[in-house]
């Protein structure tokens, strides 16, 4: 069910009301970010930055793994007096930069993909025709009908009280 605001304003209130109703499924739509809206909606950290992390740390162990293993522990080769051992370090820092944020990049990509559902090719939300001025100059609330508080009834009142207009149930087709 999804509901047209006037304003961000009002959209930000409505995002208040129906947060405090106690749904968990809904998503607030507007053409430019609203300051404030994580917190009206909810929201909490994402857990994108430890995955993130995690992709870092294990290119950083990648990288040093494949450097000190050969040239440390399975051929070490003393050329020039140069040390085979830590102190070797130096010359590993750009390959282990690399390794770091190449992982880190692949980690962010898919954990984005993975968090946010995608690739989704279509959502139901696309077959309401007032929904097209999203980008432009609308600003929408939608309740999804698989919240475990949904019930067509008391969505459509709440987003009646909290100032919703155009209020729609939207189909799968």
């Amino acid at each position: 069910m999804a509901a047209e605001y006037p304003s961000a304003a009002a959209l930000y209130e409505a995002a208040k009301v129906v947060r405090d109703a106690g749904f968990k499924r809904w998503d607030v739509h507007s053409p430019y970010p609203i300051h404030g809206m994580d917190e009206a909606m909810g929201l909490k950290k994402s857990w994108l930055s430890a995955v993130v992390l995690a992709g870092g740390i294990s290119g950083l162990l990648t990288a040093a793994t494949m450097e000190f293993g050969p040239s440390s522990f399975l051929y070490p080769l003393t050329v020039h007096g140069k040390p085979t051992n830590f102190f070797t370090v130096p010359a590993f820092f750009p390959i282990m930069f690399e390794l770091t944020i190449l992982f880190s990049a692949f980690a962010a990509f898919f954990a984005m993909f993975i968090m946010n559902g995608l690739p989704r090719l279509h959502h139901p939300i696309f077959n309401w025709e007032r929904f097209s001025r999203a980008t432009n100059d609308a600003f929408f609330l939608v309740i999804e009908a698989r919240d475990p508080r949904f019930t067509e009834i008391e969505a459509r009142n709440l987003l009646e009280k909290s100032g919703g207009q155009h209020i729609t149930i939207i189909h799968e087709d």
